[in-house]
């Protein structure tokens, strides 16, 4: 059973240097929070620019038209873009049900962080220590009061963000 969402919602960020493996380890690690319960929706920042749709589709044609926005919806999920300046804290309300967000990216922000550390990209941490929930590497880098967990193992970070939301589903996997 998962966590009440009503006014319990957390949101973490999934940080890194650039292809540190943010996105392969949040492959891994949504379905261990899964097993647990855990209701999961992922905002991914893009430092750069990004292309929101596909040349060939309905929405692409109409924004290519000079549309502000287009959305294509069925009965079971829908898909908007929107040409407009948006915040995370907006994409995130747009997921009310999901008990824990995960914002891939944001390294300078406030938000707590579980921070992925490659050693064939980088060797050092990028992040405020008082931000980190955990360490996340494949090297030998520590940090005091921050626990450190491997690349691999996906499993004992799904541990420490439940711990983190104040509901331990370790045991219901």
């Amino acid at each position: 059973m998962g966590i009440s969402a009503l006014n319990r919602q957390k949101v973490v960020a999934v940080c890194g240097v650039k292809n540190a493996g943010k996105t392969t380890f949040l492959e891994k690690l949504i379905p261990a929070l899964a097993r647990r319960g855990v209701k999961v929706a992922v905002v991914k920042h893009d430092g750069h620019r990004f292309s929101a749709d596909r040349e060939g589709t309905d929405t692409f044609r109409m924004l290519s038209a000079g549309a502000m926005g287009a959305a294509v919806f069925d009965g079971e999920k829908f898909q908007a873009v929107k040409y407009a300046a948006v915040t995370e804290k907006e994409l995130v309300s747009l997921y009310p049900e999901a008990e824990l967000i995960l914002l891939e990216g944001l390294k300078n922000s406030g938000y707590p962080k579980i921070e992925i550390i490659r050693g064939a990209i980088s060797g050092e941490s990028v992040c405020r220590a008082e931000t980190l929930l955990a360490l996340v590497t494949d090297t030998e880098l520590a940090i005091e009061g921050v626990p450190t967990v491997s690349l691999e193992d996906a499993e004992a970070a799904a541990d420490i963000l439940c711990r983190y939301m104040g509901e331990d589903h370790a045991g219901s996997i």
